[in-house]
Parts: C-alpha cells; structure tokens; sequence
C-alpha cells in the first residue's frame, strides 16, 4: 500500500460518522483538560483505556490522539491567562503570552496561540505521512552520546533566558540541576539530596516545580500587589485581531519551528516540552530584537506554541512505527494499543495500515476542529480574567493542589508545591530569572543519564562524546549559538 491508498483509507476512517464523532470527544475533552493546571493528557488517557477496551482500535486510537494533541492545544490558555501551565509543554508558553496579557493583549496572544498551534499541527502531519518510516529509523540512531549532545545544545543557551545578570541566570540553572538530581541515583542506587526523607526518594516531579515556580509565585505577586492598579490591566482582554506586522512576525517562526518541533518530537524522550523549550531559545537568541523576548513578543510566543504541537505529532512516529514510546503519555498509548491487541512496530504498516492511517487522517481533522472550536471562544475563554481577583486566586491553588496531588496523591507533594512557590516568589523579589531554572531541571536529569551511559559504555573514556558525526555536528551548532550574538554585537559595533 502506498502512501495516497493508505491515506485515502485513513480519510475514510476519519470523515465516518463515528470518526467524526470520535475526534471531536477527543479534542473537546484534551482541549479542557489542558486549560486545567495539572491535569495533563497521561491522566485523561490512563482512565479512557478501559472505557476503549472493546472498542474498534483505530477509532479508539483516534480518541486518544485527539485527547494528546488536543490538551497540548488547551494548555496554552492557562498560561496565557494565568501564568500557569496546563501541560508541561507549554511552560515556554507563558514567557511571552503572560506579559502580553498583562499588557491587554490576552485575545491577541490566544489568536496568535491559536494559529500557532495548528500551523505546527497540520505541518507535521504532513511530515508524519512522508517521512514516519525513514524519520523512525534515524531516531533510532540517536544513542547516549547524541542525546548527551541533543541537550547540552539546550543548556548552552541558558543565559539567553536571562533579561539582565547572566550570573542570575546561571545561579538559577545550577539550583534546577540540583533539584532534579534529589532523589535515588538510578545507577548506583544511592539516595541524593534526600535527607532521610523518604518521600523524597522518588525525586520531584516535573509539575510540582513548574506549577510552584510558575502558577503560585504568580499568586503570591498578586496578593502582595492586590491594591495596585497596574495589575488590573490584565483584565483587559483587547482586540483579537491581528494586524500585517503580527503575520509578518509570526511568518519566520511558523516556518522554522514547524519542522523543527516535528523533529525533536520524533526523538524518543524528547517530546513536546523539550521542542518548545529549544524553538524559544533558538529564536531569542538568533533575533534582531531579544531584548523584547519575555516582555510580550509576538515571536517569543509563535516558536514554543508552533514547535509543542509540531512535536506531538511527531511522537507518534517512534510510537506506530517502532513501538517506542516518546514520551510518558505515549507510554500510555502504547500499553492500551496492546490492551486492544495491536503491536506497535515495523510491522503495523502492513498487518494494520487502517490504524496508522487513521490517526494521521484524523489529525488533519482534529486540528481544524481545534482552530474552528478555540477561534470564536477566545472572547468568552479571556473572560477569566474578569473573574474577580480573589475568587480567581483560589481557583489557581485550588488547581494547582488537584493537579499536584493527582500525581502522586501524596501529601508530601503539596509542601513541596508550596515551597517551590515560595523558591519562585524570591526568585522574582530579587529578579532571578525562572526558566533557567526550569529548563536545567528538564534537560539536566536526561543530560546526566545519557553522560553516564556513554561513559559506562567506553569504559570512562570521554572521547566517546566526539566519535559521533551526529553528536559533533550538534556540538558545533551548540558553539555558533553560543557565538552568535558575540559576532553580531561586533558587527554591529563596526557599523
């Protein structure tokens, strides 16, 4: 079966009635599920799969996918509107889409979320149908010491998310690389950081520190400055539209991160998060203008938005076509296609194209259900802002609480939440940026993993990092980005 006959099957799957049907539950569902600080896509898919036992697999699949791509989606709103992350991918989100809300801009920076999304979207879609099998096989060749390089190119660029002290900025990456590495060393089995405290063996997770820093130091800022004026702005939802200058803002980015996110997403472990992260700093740091990134720039929220759905169809390639799954949620999908009797792999091509080609024909209609559901709602869903103050405080903990303790449902985790709200306060009382802190904590229990193992396999010779044609070239790429803007300021200086 080629690639027109297995789409023209998969089209048909996706415009039945029941596909339809199915797709929009999917989006709708993921859509809400996003806006909720916390409660991310694995959740929602982990209690859908006995609902699905039973069902047809590839509309079953269509559901889920909808729920995955469809919560990346909603998950920007609330970081938007509210400085609170929905998804973990959409962290990167916040730094340009907040300031542009509280600047009274929350409709333009939802419409701009919007396009974003669904440009990345349909693009990788397009590249899922072309290029699965053939992308499948070069994810494959990624090792410990590609992925070594893949994340020390996103450490290089941790004092690009600074505004001002670079010194802040990598005081606040060392303190994320100390925090991800609390917990049992998975290597040697030592406990690291923990104090004794055996709730802390099991490390932090990933929200806890994003919704801490992020969502109640947020809350925090808010009451300290409840009478001031200036914070009310952000109850100005502003005018939707976007003007010429806006597209032509949006226009590089959309065309860079599409593919770019549909990339990393293809990459095993990556995922959504990691290619949101990677397309924002990418952008500021090769931009005429970075100084307005973190300030409300309408590129600093293209790239992220664009790359974080472009990357979550690109984690279906390892998942249909090898049988690796991406990311946690994947992993999710992954055990209920074999709950439904279907084997991931190589194999799927040919013993169930009507899956494979379901999803991806499902997508296409998926995406345009998402642009033409979120379009007309931006006014109503910028409506929270006018929620009153306290009442939307309370809500935002109240939240962050749930999603919290649905992870682990573990006390322990809401001293945590609370502490590292208070870590985040500080940080903005004394101006020390926060996503360097973030992204060490994303990037640097994978970049330990993957120099351990590169080292165990050489027997502790480092040479190993340089026999790589892949790893050199992402070295090399690691030095111009960190090059970049010295040669621009002096090209500029010789102007």
């Amino acid at each position: 079966m080629n690639t027109l006959e297995g789409l023209w099957q998969g089209f048909q799957v996706a415009f039945s009635l029941e596909g339809i049907f199915f797709v929009f539950i999917g989006v709708t569902i993921g859509t809400l599920i996003g806006m909720l600080p916390g409660l991310g896509p694995i959740t929602a898919i982990a209690i859908m799969i006995p609902m699905v036992y039973g069902m047809d697999p590839t509309i079953a699949m269509v559901l889920m996918a909808g729920v995955y791509y469809g919560a990346v989606f909603g998950g920007s709103t609330s970081s938007i509107l509210l400085n609170a992350p929905g998804v973990s991918g959409t962290v990167a989100t916040s730094f340009d889409g907040y300031p542009m809300a509280q600047q009274g801009k929350a409709g333009k920076a939802l419409a701009i979320a919007a396009i974003a999304s669904f440009t990345g979207g349909t693009v990788s879609i397009i590249l899922l149908m072309l290029f699965a099998p053939t992308l499948a096989q070069v994810a494959v060749s990624f090792g410990p010491v590609e992925y070594f390089a893949l994340m020390f190119m996103g450490l290089v660029a941790i004092s690009s998310l600074s505004d001002g002290s670079a010194i802040k900025a990598l005081i606040s990456g060392v303190l994320g690389f100390m925090a991800v590495t609390i917990g049992i060393d998975a290597q040697t089995g030592t406990p690291r950081f923990t104090f004794g405290n055996s709730n802390l063996l099991e490390g932090v997770d990933f929200l806890v520190v994003a919704l801490g820093l992020f969502a109640l130091a947020e809350v925090a800022f808010l009451i300290k400055n409840r009478n001031n004026i200036g914070v009310d702005k952000t109850q100005n939802i502003g005018s939707l539209k976007l003007t010429k200058q806006d597209f032509k803002e949006m226009t590089g980015p959309l065309l860079r991160h599409s593919p770019l996110g549909f990339i990393l997403g293809v990459l095993p472990g990556a995922g959504a998060t990691i290619a949101s992260f990677i397309s924002y700093m990418t952008e500021k740091r090769f931009s005429k203008k970075p100084e307005e990134f973190g300030k409300g720039s309408v590129k600093g929220l293209t790239a992220p938005e664009t790359s974080n759905n472009a990357a979550t169809s690109g984690a279906f390639v390892p998942l249909l076509s090898l049988g690796i799954p991406g990311s946690g949620t994947t992993a999710i999908m992954l055990g209920a296609l074999l709950v439904l009797g279907i084997n991931p792999g190589p194999l799927l091509f040919q013993d169930h194209p009507e899956v494979f080609w379901g999803v991806v024909a499902s997508m296409y209609v998926g995406n345009v259900f998402l642009l033409v559901l979120n379009l007309p709602l931006i006014p109503y869903i910028a409506k929270i802002l006018k929620i009153p103050r306290p009442l939307l405080i309370s809500l935002i903990i109240m939240f962050c609480m749930i999603g919290v303790y649905s992870i682990s449902f573990n006390i322990f985790d809401l001293y945590l939440l609370l502490a590292f709200g208070l870590v985040g306060y500080l940080f903005r009382l004394f101006a020390f940026p926060a996503p360097p802190f973030i992204l060490a904590f994303i990037l640097g229990g994978m970049m330990e993993q993957s120099l351990r193992q590169a080292l165990t396999i050489s027997n502790g010779d480092f040479m190993i990092l340089v026999e790589s044609p892949i790893a050199i070239g992402l070295f090399i790429l690691s030095f111009l980005s960190f090059a970049f803007p010295f040669i621009k300021t002096r090209k500029i200086q010789k102007v």
